[in-house]
């Protein structure tokens, strides 16, 4: 009998086939100049695929490190230009640098994207997220050294400023880390970790006698034993005239692990420092400013313009401190503040809408990477003395000839009081009176409007075909100042609790959607919802408690009972427990209820599409069969190499145009005339057919 769930493997198989690989062209690279008289157009998805990156694509990623590196005489800044390349799913990559008067250079290009592992429960994590590396300068500004990852080995390069052939000054079989020029520039300072080496021969030779099936594995990842958190680091000296090695000395270790700090912090001149403090010990307290005077006396800023979300910290050669901070309402602006310690309050210099990631100094300016709802990033310089701000470099100047839908900002407060915004963005070319369907985008909405967290729900391309977007940012945590939380675990645990932090979440998702349909420019009937990561979660819980919505795509799934205490390990499964959640000898349907795709699975009758990548799609299958044996419309992609963020371009790009067949499909009735979609809109007839039916007995 056939039902309505579909399981296909990914639309791209380019990464495990290097044979099949288109050759890839990197001649754009550097962006060529845009014809003033260019005529404008729509967006396609391979613009959006093919932008040029600097640093993490993502406009809210305010915590990740800077990819940008300032000379010292701060006349020119340096960092890693990225661009997807589709076509052979690969990406093109070159060390750019860019001087105070808008002059660019290409000094290098090659390697391969280099993505990150975090410290897990039980052990390291892939995530698909892009590496972030900035190139450092030598003391006297002639040379430049910068990661570059070639045959999956991250090695330290170096190439004069002025140009010439960049060379590899490390060939280990390990990845350094993080790097930092000696003193006097004629070395440099390199972290590794050997052991991983030793791990991975440890972990073979177990294999031989069967792995312990223990806290370090993650099934969904797969059966071997993930490398463990915590291994040492093994900080390293290279001369860089001769290549001899040597061990560093304690001193320099010091001062490697220094580089490497991300926190905000500002040395001085005379002895001057800034940081951040928190101010109690409860769980995510808000961090206050503190500086040390050149009398060496430790001062702690009183104003509560100081205290809380401050982004980075620079000292002028004055002596005055400058910082960066989010503020305003969901923290949706940034303001630049300059603070004497003479001073009580700081004086703002620059506000701004805009994000602003990476930010350097340069002398007497910041070197940021500046972008907008409707602005992909650029680089900007603003100066200190005045915080006037101007543009320096921006890499896809295609886009000004691209009409885009027009971006308002709705704001508003969900039920428990904590304020959230969305921006509503309408097709390019609507009139008034006109109403659309709408696609919810999650789950934060910083900077240019790509595709959402993770970036596959492309929102101007959805607008660019005649639907209304609402991209959510998201309240502040529910247990966010809740008194009596001393530990990250109690204040999990309170988000947990009565799924607490879920709820919070719905109601700033439906009352978002109120401010629209309140505007009477969306049709009730005909609204999408999509989410990756928390935001998936998010659309299941929506599903199931406010089942409005015509049609969903997720990109993670799902948190079941059994996926919980099984399919993501023993580590896992125990902190769940710390949480709240029960074992799985001791069921309890009544707390699962409101969550559980599996146990709602006769009810959810919304056409859900599941694009999942391969080391996750095992997560959904509680929700994803009990779907199916329900007849319910579920289709289901897994894409191969890939991790929680799916990393590869032609991947991306499948992502983004599936899912806009899926929303035209199902909220305008529309679709691709591509011939080679026809089995696509088959599966999609049969689910809106009501062909499918539900699987009973011992039927397959």
């Amino acid at each position: 009998m056939r039902t309505g769930a579909f399981l296909l493997l990914g639309a791209s198989l380019l990464a495990f086939c290097p044979d099949a690989r288109a050759e890839t062209s990197c001649e754009d690279l550097l962006p060529e100049r845009v014809a003033a008289d260019a005529a404008s157009r729509l967006i396609n998805a391979d613009d959006l695929v093919r932008l040029r990156d600097i640093g993490r694509p993502e406009g809210s990623a305010f915590s990740a490190p800077t990819p940008l590196g300032a000379s010292p005489n701060g006349q020119e800044v340096a960092f890693i230009l990225r661009r997807a390349e589709p076509g052979s799913n690969s990406y093109c990559l070159g060390l750019v640098v860019v001087s105070r008067n808008g002059a660019v250079r290409l000094l290098d290009q090659g390697g391969e994207l280099a993505t990150a592992s975090l410290d897990g429960e039980g052990g390291r994590m892939p995530t698909g997220v892009p590496e972030v590396w900035g190139p450092r300068w030598s003391p006297d500004g002639r040379q430049i050294a910068f990661q570059r990852r070639d045959k999956g080995v991250t090695q330290l390069w170096i190439v004069a400023a002025a140009g010439g052939k960049a060379r590899a000054i490390t060939h280990g079989q390990v990845d350094i880390e993080a790097f930092a020029w000696s003193g006097d520039g004629q070395a440099l300072l390199v972290a590794a970790r050997p052991a991983i080496l030793t791990d991975k021969a440890s972990v073979d030779a177990e294999g031989l006698g069967g792995w312990l099936y223990d806290r370090r594995v993650a099934p969904n990842i797969g059966p071997r034993p993930r490398p463990p958190v915590g291994l040492a680091v093994e900080a390293r000296l290279i001369d860089i005239a001769t290549g001899a090695e040597r061990a560093a000395t304690q001193a320099e270790a010091e001062q490697l692990a220094e580089s490497r700090r991300v926190a905000p912090f500002a040395q001085g001149g005379n002895g001057q420092r800034a940081w951040l403090a928190p101010e109690s010990a409860a769980p995510l307290s808000p961090e206050r400013i503190h500086v040390r005077d050149r009398d060496g006396r430790d001062i702690a800023c009183p104003s509560p313009l100081c205290l809380g979300d401050v982004q980075g910290l620079w000292w002028d050669a004055q002596g005055q401190l400058y910082f960066l901070r989010r503020e305003g309402w969901a923290k949706e602006d940034m303001v630049l503040y300059s603070w004497t310690l003479d001073d009580s309050t700081p004086r703002p210099m620059l506000r701004t809408r805009d994000v602003l990631l990476g930010c350097v100094q340069g002398g007497a300016a910041l070197y940021c990477l500046r972008e907008n709802a409707t602005t992909p990033r650029y680089l900007a310089r603003i100066a200190l003395t005045d915080g006037k701000a101007e543009s320096l470099f921006v890499p896809n100047p295609e886009f000004a000839n691209i009409r885009l839908g027009s971006v308002e900002r709705l704001r508003w407060r969900n039920d428990r009081g904590l304020a959230a915004w969305g921006d509503l963005v309408l097709p390019p070319d609507a009139r008034p009176g006109q109403k659309f369907p709408l696609v919810v985008v999650q789950y934060h909405s910083d900077g240019f409007l790509r595709g959402g967290t993770g970036d596959e729900y492309p929102i101007q391309l959805f607008a660019a075909h005649g639907m209304a977007v609402l991209s959510l940012e998201r309240p502040a945590f529910v247990a966010t100042g809740q008194p009596g939380l001393k530990t990250m675990e109690d204040f999990n645990r309170a988000m947990q609790a009565g799924w607490a932090e879920r709820w919070s979440l719905l109601s700033s998702l439906m009352t978002g959607i109120d401010a629209v349909k309140a505007r009477g420019i969306v049709d009730p009937d005909r609204i999408g919802i999509t989410g990756l990561s928390d935001g998936s979660s998010t659309v299941r819980f929506a599903l199931i408690n406010r089942p409005i919505f015509a049609a969903a795509s997720i990109s993670n799934c799902c948190f079941d009972a059994n996926m919980v205490m099984m399919q993501a390990g023993i580590a896992f499964a125990d902190k769940q427990r710390a949480y709240g959640l029960p074992p799985l000898t001791r069921p309890d349907p009544d707390l699962w209820r409101p969550y559980s795709v599996a146990m709602n699975a006769g009810k959810l009758d919304r056409p859900l599409l599941m694009q999942l990548s391969d080391d996750e799609y095992i997560h959904s299958l509680e929700g994803f069969t009990a779907l199916r044996e329900y007849g319910q419309p579920v289709e289901m992609h897994v894409f191969p190499g890939e991790h929680h963020i799916k990393w590869q371009p032609a991947h991306r790009r499948a992502a983004y145009l599936r899912n806009l067949d899926w929303f035209a499909y199902w909220l305008q009735g529309a679709r691709d005339p591509d011939l080679a979609k026809h089995e696509q809109y088959a599966r999609w007839d049969a689910m809106r057919s009501h062909k499918a039916a539900p699987i009973s007995g011992d039927r397959p």
